[in-house]
Protein backbone atom coordinates (compact mmCIF):
# COMPACT_ATOMS: atom_id res chain seq x y z
CA UNK A 1 0.00 0.00 0.00
CA UNK A 2 1.32 3.81 -1.20
CA UNK A 3 0.26 6.87 0.76
CA UNK A 4 -0.94 10.18 -1.13
CA UNK A 5 1.50 11.95 -3.36
CA UNK A 6 0.33 15.08 -1.29
CA UNK A 7 2.63 17.43 0.64
CA UNK A 8 1.32 17.48 3.93
CA UNK A 9 2.43 15.82 7.10
CA UNK A 10 1.89 12.58 7.77
CA UNK A 11 2.97 13.33 10.96
CA UNK A 12 5.18 15.97 13.11
CA UNK A 13 5.50 17.11 16.23
CA UNK A 14 4.50 20.01 17.98
CA UNK A 15 7.73 21.33 18.49
CA UNK A 16 8.36 20.93 14.49
CA UNK A 17 11.57 18.85 15.80
CA UNK A 18 9.95 15.65 13.79
CA UNK A 19 8.49 15.74 10.69
CA UNK A 20 7.17 12.53 8.54
CA UNK A 21 5.93 12.77 4.75
CA UNK A 22 4.29 9.68 3.30
CA UNK A 23 4.72 9.42 -0.19
CA UNK A 24 7.83 8.95 -3.11
CA UNK A 25 11.10 10.99 -3.05
CA UNK A 26 11.56 11.09 -6.14
CA UNK A 27 8.04 12.54 -6.59
CA UNK A 28 8.50 14.65 -3.28
CA UNK A 29 11.78 16.39 -3.32
CA UNK A 30 11.67 18.23 -6.19
CA UNK A 31 9.07 20.07 -4.80
CA UNK A 32 10.35 22.38 -2.27
CA UNK A 33 13.40 23.68 -2.17
CA UNK A 34 14.67 23.86 1.46
CA UNK A 35 18.18 22.66 2.43
CA UNK A 36 19.33 20.03 4.94
CA UNK A 37 22.82 19.94 7.02
CA UNK A 38 23.10 16.38 6.71
CA UNK A 39 21.14 13.28 4.86
CA UNK A 40 21.00 9.51 5.81
CA UNK A 41 20.04 7.58 3.29
CA UNK A 42 19.30 3.46 3.76
CA UNK A 43 18.10 3.21 -0.10
CA UNK A 44 17.20 -0.40 -1.50
CA UNK A 45 20.12 -3.01 -1.45
CA UNK A 46 18.21 -4.59 -4.37
CA UNK A 47 19.24 -8.43 -2.73
CA UNK A 48 15.90 -9.91 -2.16
CA UNK A 49 15.83 -12.50 -4.58
CA UNK A 50 14.72 -15.70 -2.51
CA UNK A 51 17.72 -15.87 -0.09
CA UNK A 52 17.22 -17.41 3.37
CA UNK A 53 18.62 -16.78 6.86
CA UNK A 54 18.07 -17.57 10.47
CA UNK A 55 16.55 -14.88 13.21
CA UNK A 56 15.86 -15.85 16.83
CA UNK A 57 16.72 -19.79 16.09
CA UNK A 58 14.01 -20.44 12.90
CA UNK A 59 14.89 -20.08 9.07
CA UNK A 60 13.63 -17.31 7.46
CA UNK A 61 13.39 -15.81 3.85
CA UNK A 62 15.08 -12.29 3.47
CA UNK A 63 12.95 -11.20 1.05
CA UNK A 64 12.29 -7.67 1.93
CA UNK A 65 9.71 -6.76 -0.26
CA UNK A 66 9.08 -5.85 -3.76
CA UNK A 67 10.77 -2.39 -3.27
CA UNK A 68 14.22 -4.38 -2.48
CA UNK A 69 13.79 -7.00 -5.63
CA UNK A 70 17.18 -7.44 -7.67
CA UNK A 71 17.56 -5.41 -10.71
CA UNK A 72 19.97 -5.51 -13.32
CA UNK A 73 23.15 -3.41 -12.84
CA UNK A 74 22.02 -0.58 -15.66
CA UNK A 75 18.69 -0.38 -13.26
CA UNK A 76 20.52 0.07 -10.17
CA UNK A 77 23.06 2.67 -11.26
CA UNK A 78 19.82 4.51 -12.93
CA UNK A 79 18.10 4.14 -9.61
CA UNK A 80 20.91 5.36 -7.57
CA UNK A 81 21.92 8.58 -9.84
CA UNK A 82 18.34 9.70 -9.94
CA UNK A 83 18.40 9.88 -5.75
CA UNK A 84 21.46 11.42 -5.40
CA UNK A 85 20.61 14.05 -7.48
CA UNK A 86 18.00 15.25 -5.89
CA UNK A 87 19.64 15.16 -2.85
CA UNK A 88 22.61 17.04 -3.58
CA UNK A 89 19.91 19.45 -4.54
CA UNK A 90 18.58 19.29 -0.89
CA UNK A 91 21.98 19.57 1.06
CA UNK A 92 23.78 23.05 1.74
CA UNK A 93 27.14 23.98 -0.10
CA UNK A 94 28.81 22.59 3.52
CA UNK A 95 26.37 19.50 4.37
CA UNK A 96 27.66 16.11 3.77
CA UNK A 97 25.71 12.57 3.32
CA UNK A 98 26.04 8.55 4.56
CA UNK A 99 24.50 6.13 2.30
CA UNK A 100 24.71 2.77 3.61
CA UNK A 101 25.00 -0.37 1.69
CA UNK A 102 26.19 -3.92 0.42
CA UNK A 103 28.20 -5.04 -2.16
CA UNK A 104 25.00 -5.30 -4.00
CA UNK A 105 24.64 -1.80 -4.34
CA UNK A 106 27.54 0.29 -2.58
CA UNK A 107 29.76 -0.21 -5.57
CA UNK A 108 26.99 1.97 -7.91
CA UNK A 109 26.61 4.25 -5.14
CA UNK A 110 30.38 5.14 -4.96
CA UNK A 111 30.45 5.54 -8.94
CA UNK A 112 27.51 7.97 -8.94
CA UNK A 113 29.01 9.90 -6.11
CA UNK A 114 31.83 10.44 -7.57
CA UNK A 115 29.89 11.65 -10.93
CA UNK A 116 27.78 13.82 -9.48
CA UNK A 117 30.56 15.97 -8.17
CA UNK A 118 30.41 14.96 -3.72
CA UNK A 119 33.58 13.93 -2.33
CA UNK A 120 33.60 10.77 -0.58
CA UNK A 121 35.28 11.29 2.59
CA UNK A 122 35.37 7.88 4.83
CA UNK A 123 33.99 4.30 3.63
CA UNK A 124 32.70 3.01 7.55
CA UNK A 125 32.97 -0.62 7.66
CA UNK A 126 30.13 -1.24 10.13
CA UNK A 127 31.51 -4.92 11.70
CA UNK A 128 28.33 -6.40 13.88
CA UNK A 129 29.15 -7.87 16.83
CA UNK A 130 25.92 -10.19 16.91
CA UNK A 131 25.13 -11.36 12.82
CA UNK A 132 23.02 -14.11 12.19
CA UNK A 133 24.98 -17.08 11.59
CA UNK A 134 25.85 -18.44 8.08
CA UNK A 135 23.24 -21.57 7.58
CA UNK A 136 24.62 -22.72 4.17
CA UNK A 137 28.57 -23.47 5.68
CA UNK A 138 30.30 -22.60 1.80
CA UNK A 139 31.46 -19.33 2.89
CA UNK A 140 32.43 -16.81 5.19
CA UNK A 141 29.41 -15.70 7.36
CA UNK A 142 28.09 -12.10 6.37
CA UNK A 143 29.06 -9.36 8.96
CA UNK A 144 29.26 -6.01 7.78
CA UNK A 145 28.08 -3.61 6.08
CA UNK A 146 29.29 -0.20 4.48
CA UNK A 147 28.32 3.44 5.11
CA UNK A 148 29.99 5.96 2.50
CA UNK A 149 30.34 9.40 4.32
CA UNK A 150 30.50 12.36 1.19
CA UNK A 151 30.58 16.00 1.34
CA UNK A 152 28.23 17.84 -1.18
CA UNK A 153 31.05 19.76 -2.88
CA UNK A 154 35.18 19.08 -2.45
CA UNK A 155 35.69 22.85 -1.93
CA UNK A 156 33.67 23.43 0.82
CA UNK A 157 34.83 22.00 4.15
CA UNK A 158 32.28 19.67 6.26
CA UNK A 159 31.56 19.43 9.89
CA UNK A 160 33.26 16.88 11.69
CA UNK A 161 33.16 16.56 15.36
CA UNK A 162 36.53 14.64 15.86
CA UNK A 163 37.23 15.56 19.72
CA UNK A 164 33.78 13.82 20.55
CA UNK A 165 34.72 10.81 17.98
CA UNK A 166 37.88 10.42 20.13
CA UNK A 167 36.59 10.76 23.39
CA UNK A 168 33.73 8.00 22.87
CA UNK A 169 36.37 5.94 21.79
CA UNK A 170 39.05 5.83 24.61
CA UNK A 171 40.62 8.96 24.04
CA UNK A 172 42.11 7.45 20.47
CA UNK A 173 41.19 8.18 16.91
CA UNK A 174 38.17 6.53 15.82
CA UNK A 175 38.98 4.51 13.11
CA UNK A 176 36.77 3.54 10.17
CA UNK A 177 35.70 0.38 11.03
CA UNK A 178 32.85 0.29 14.20
CA UNK A 179 31.96 -2.42 15.82
CA UNK A 180 28.46 -2.32 16.87
CA UNK A 181 25.69 -4.81 17.44
CA UNK A 182 22.47 -4.62 15.47
CA UNK A 183 19.15 -3.64 16.66
CA UNK A 184 18.14 -4.74 19.83
CA UNK A 185 14.60 -5.77 21.23
CA UNK A 186 13.81 -2.56 22.73
CA UNK A 187 14.01 -0.70 19.71
CA UNK A 188 11.22 -2.59 18.30
CA UNK A 189 8.54 -2.09 20.34
CA UNK A 190 6.51 -0.58 17.79
CA UNK A 191 7.31 -2.53 14.88
CA UNK A 192 9.99 -3.53 13.12
CA UNK A 193 11.45 -2.33 9.75
CA UNK A 194 13.66 -5.15 8.02
CA UNK A 195 16.14 -3.40 7.02
CA UNK A 196 15.96 -1.01 10.47
CA UNK A 197 19.20 0.10 11.51
CA UNK A 198 20.45 0.66 15.48
CA UNK A 199 19.84 3.82 16.80
CA UNK A 200 24.09 3.43 18.05
CA UNK A 201 24.75 3.69 14.40
CA UNK A 202 22.33 6.65 13.41
CA UNK A 203 23.58 8.46 17.10
CA UNK A 204 26.98 8.10 16.01
CA UNK A 205 26.76 9.63 12.35
CA UNK A 206 24.66 12.76 14.05
CA UNK A 207 27.33 13.55 16.89
CA UNK A 208 30.04 13.28 14.08
CA UNK A 209 28.46 15.23 11.52
CA UNK A 210 26.13 17.81 12.54
CA UNK A 211 25.56 20.28 15.62
CA UNK A 212 22.29 20.64 17.75
CA UNK A 213 19.45 22.11 16.20
CA UNK A 214 20.99 20.86 12.69
CA UNK A 215 17.70 19.89 9.98
CA UNK A 216 18.32 16.20 9.32
CA UNK A 217 16.98 14.61 5.86
CA UNK A 218 15.95 11.09 5.61
CA UNK A 219 14.33 10.12 1.89
CA UNK A 220 14.04 6.10 2.65
CA UNK A 221 12.67 6.73 6.26
CA UNK A 222 11.45 3.15 6.88
CA UNK A 223 10.51 3.27 10.76
CA UNK A 224 12.70 6.49 11.15
CA UNK A 225 15.72 5.17 13.40
CA UNK A 226 17.52 8.99 11.80
CA UNK A 227 14.18 11.18 13.22
CA UNK A 228 14.40 9.05 16.42
CA UNK A 229 18.11 9.84 17.39
CA UNK A 230 18.06 12.96 15.67
CA UNK A 231 15.69 14.33 18.22
CA UNK A 232 17.28 11.94 21.11
CA UNK A 233 20.29 14.36 20.06
CA UNK A 234 18.56 17.58 19.63
CA UNK A 235 18.55 18.01 15.73
CA UNK A 236 15.53 18.46 13.62
CA UNK A 237 13.85 15.80 10.86
CA UNK A 238 12.37 15.64 7.86
CA UNK A 239 11.78 11.93 6.67
CA UNK A 240 10.18 10.35 3.55
CA UNK A 241 8.47 7.23 3.50
CA UNK A 242 6.41 5.51 0.70
CA UNK A 243 4.78 2.99 2.70
CA UNK A 244 2.08 3.72 4.86
CA UNK A 245 2.96 0.22 7.37
CA UNK A 246 6.14 1.82 7.97
CA UNK A 247 5.32 5.68 7.87
CA UNK A 248 2.30 4.45 11.65
CA UNK A 249 5.80 2.46 13.01
CA UNK A 250 7.45 5.57 12.95
CA UNK A 251 4.70 7.86 13.96
CA UNK A 252 4.12 5.49 16.36
CA UNK A 253 7.90 5.55 17.48
CA UNK A 254 8.24 9.21 17.64
CA UNK A 255 4.81 9.61 19.97
CA UNK A 256 6.49 6.50 22.32
CA UNK A 257 9.41 9.07 22.53
CA UNK A 258 7.40 11.79 23.85
CA UNK A 259 7.06 10.13 27.11
CA UNK A 260 9.90 11.91 29.20
CA UNK A 261 10.82 8.08 31.12
CA UNK A 262 10.89 6.73 27.61
CA UNK A 263 13.81 9.76 26.59
CA UNK A 264 15.64 9.56 29.50
CA UNK A 265 15.61 5.78 29.32
CA UNK A 266 16.47 5.92 25.59
CA UNK A 267 19.68 7.52 25.89
CA UNK A 268 20.87 5.89 28.65
CA UNK A 269 20.61 2.50 26.35
CA UNK A 270 23.13 4.13 23.57
CA UNK A 271 26.65 3.76 25.21
CA UNK A 272 28.11 7.07 22.69
CA UNK A 273 25.51 9.25 23.96
CA UNK A 274 26.57 8.41 27.70
CA UNK A 275 30.14 8.94 27.37
CA UNK A 276 28.92 12.27 25.69
CA UNK A 277 27.13 13.60 27.90
CA UNK A 278 30.32 13.48 30.52
CA UNK A 279 32.43 15.59 28.61
CA UNK A 280 30.28 17.24 25.73
CA UNK A 281 26.77 18.77 26.84
CA UNK A 282 26.73 20.96 24.19
CA UNK A 283 27.07 18.28 21.27
CA UNK A 284 22.91 17.84 22.51
CA UNK A 285 21.57 21.46 22.61
CA UNK A 286 22.95 24.96 21.91
CA UNK A 287 23.73 27.47 24.40
CA UNK A 288 20.63 29.34 23.92
CA UNK A 289 16.75 27.83 22.94
CA UNK A 290 16.58 27.26 19.77
CA UNK A 291 13.37 29.04 17.62
CA UNK A 292 10.80 26.98 16.65
CA UNK A 293 11.09 26.92 12.93
CA UNK A 294 8.56 24.93 10.47
CA UNK A 295 9.14 23.91 7.48
CA UNK A 296 7.79 26.19 4.96
CA UNK A 297 6.45 23.65 2.04
CA UNK A 298 4.22 21.56 4.67
CA UNK A 299 0.36 22.64 5.32
CA UNK A 300 -0.86 22.22 8.99
CA UNK A 301 -3.56 19.64 8.68
CA UNK A 302 -3.35 19.17 12.74
CA UNK A 303 -3.37 22.36 14.79
CA UNK A 304 -0.60 22.61 17.22
CA UNK A 305 -2.89 23.06 20.00
CA UNK A 306 -4.39 19.54 19.26
CA UNK A 307 -1.33 17.77 19.03
CA UNK A 308 0.54 19.17 21.45
CA UNK A 309 -2.57 18.18 24.08
CA UNK A 310 -2.27 15.00 22.26
CA UNK A 311 1.48 14.67 23.39
CA UNK A 312 1.38 15.92 26.95
CA UNK A 313 -0.54 13.72 27.81
CA UNK A 314 1.70 11.59 27.19
CA UNK A 315 3.84 13.16 28.87
CA UNK A 316 6.23 15.05 26.33
CA UNK A 317 9.69 16.00 27.38
CA UNK A 318 10.49 20.11 27.62
CA UNK A 319 10.45 21.57 24.20
CA UNK A 320 13.19 21.42 21.23
CA UNK A 321 16.23 23.26 22.09
CA UNK A 322 16.89 23.51 25.05
CA UNK A 323 19.41 21.74 27.41
CA UNK A 324 17.56 18.32 28.86
CA UNK A 325 18.84 17.32 32.19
Amino acid sequence: MHCSRMISPYYKSSDHAFNLLCGDSFELLPQFAFKFDMIFADPPYFLSSGGISVQSGKVVCVDKGDWDKSMSQEDINAFNMRWLTLCREKLKDNGTIWISGTYHNIFSVANCLTQLGYKILNVITWAKTNPPPNISCRYFTYSTEFIIWARRSAKVAHYYNYELMKHINDDKQMTDVWRLPAIAPWEKTCGKHPTQKPLGLLSRIIMASTKPGAWILDPFAGSSTTGIAANLLGRRFLGIEREAEFAAISKARRIELSRVENFGSFRRKIPDIMKADVTQMDCFASHEPLPIEKLPFLEDIVSDTEECATELSAGKPQRFGRKRL
